[in-house]
């Protein structure tokens, strides 16, 4: 009994206001009168708590919204100013020689087409590709075929790195190693950003566009497991090369530009009319096939986009 007596005289003192309290924050008028009443239910507390907690995030979301806004533009200002400065010395390449290609097709003359090279800009390719139209390298583009026709670009063969055009290439002390206009290529595709295979230009294959990079896997060797790349077949000899019908974008990853095409657009358009053999990666039975290694699968596969029609370059030279 005791104990509840001492319980009952300690309550009071725990209802009178206290002496000393300090000021509170205005941030609500309508909670002060209930405040200073002492009086306060639990549904009043919340919602003077609540009201009192949705003006401070209102006011902190717009002080943010403010803070954007004016650093907003000066951002977006800047992003304008990085995209519309490209490197001038991409955009702005003049040619330096020009070529030009007679083209056949089943034996019919159609036309002539005329190449600006960028001597200047990409020495070591337009070298190569000058050497080879000029006969100069001991071996030339004459009678060769085109051997790739693509919706966006159309692919000439080249020459060959064994038989007759190696030997030729041999005598003349030509090189047809690859590793100086990959190393230009390299430059070049880091140096000038976004899509440089534009439509009308002209470039060398430095590597297979049809063939993803060599990938990184395990191999046992001696009892030992070893990292070593993928092999992926043999790359371009560097003599390969394409002309643009449209802008493409998936040669910028294996063609280094050395020119564009400066008259016979209409006729680089006629080659892309030919006939091909149609791509079948979609069947089943060729993915299977492609899966499980079948031979077949892959000289199919090699087939694929060829032109039924001999597109052929009659003669080719330099003008300058």
């Amino acid at each position: 009994m005791l104990q509840n007596l001492k319980f009952l005289q300690s309550t009071p003192q725990l209802l009178q206001p206290p002496t000393s309290a300090a000021p509170l924050p205005q941030l609500h008028s309508t909670c002060f009168p209930i405040l200073k009443q002492f009086k306060i239910s639990r549904r009043e507390l919340t919602i003077c708590s609540n009201s009192s907690l949705l003006l401070l995030l209102g006011s902190q979301a717009l002080e943010s919204k403010a803070k954007a806004e004016e650093s907003s533009p000066n951002d977006n200002q800047q992003k304008e100013e990085n995209v519309a400065t490209p490197n001038p010395n991409c955009s702005n390449k003049v040619p330096t020689k020009r070529a030009f290609l007679d083209i056949a097709i089943d034996g019919e003359p159609v036309g002539r087409i005329v190449i600006g090279l960028y001597g200047d800009d990409v020495p070591v390719g337009t070298a190569r590709f000058g050497s080879i139209v000029s006969g100069a390298a001991g071996i030339s583009y004459r009678r060769k075929e085109f051997v790739k026709i693509m919706p966006n670009y159309v692919q000439h063969g080249g020459l060959r790195s064994y038989g007759v055009d190696a030997e030729l290439a041999k005598r003349s002390g030509s090189n047809l190693a690859v590793e100086n206009l990959r190393e230009e290529w390299e430059r070049e595709y880091e140096k000038c950003p976004g899509v440089k295979n534009l439509a009308g230009t002209v470039s060398i294959l430095v590597r297979d566009p049809s063939k993803p990079p060599p990938k990184l896997k395990l191999v046992a060797r001696k009892g030992k497991l070893e990292i070593d790349e993928e092999e992926i077949g043999t790359d371009p000899n560097g003599t390969e090369f394409v002309i643009s019908i449209m802008d493409s974008p998936e040669l910028d990853a294996s063609a280094l530009v050395i020119g564009q095409v400066l008259d016979g657009t209409e006729v680089v358009k006629r080659i892309g009319q030919v006939k091909t053999v149609q791509e079948n990666t979609a069947s089943p039975y060729f993915r299977v096939a492609k899966l499980i290694g079948d031979k077949r699968a892959v000289v199919a596969e090699r087939g694929f986009n060829r032109p039924y029609a001999k597109v052929v370059i009659n003669n080719c030279g330099l003008m300058d």
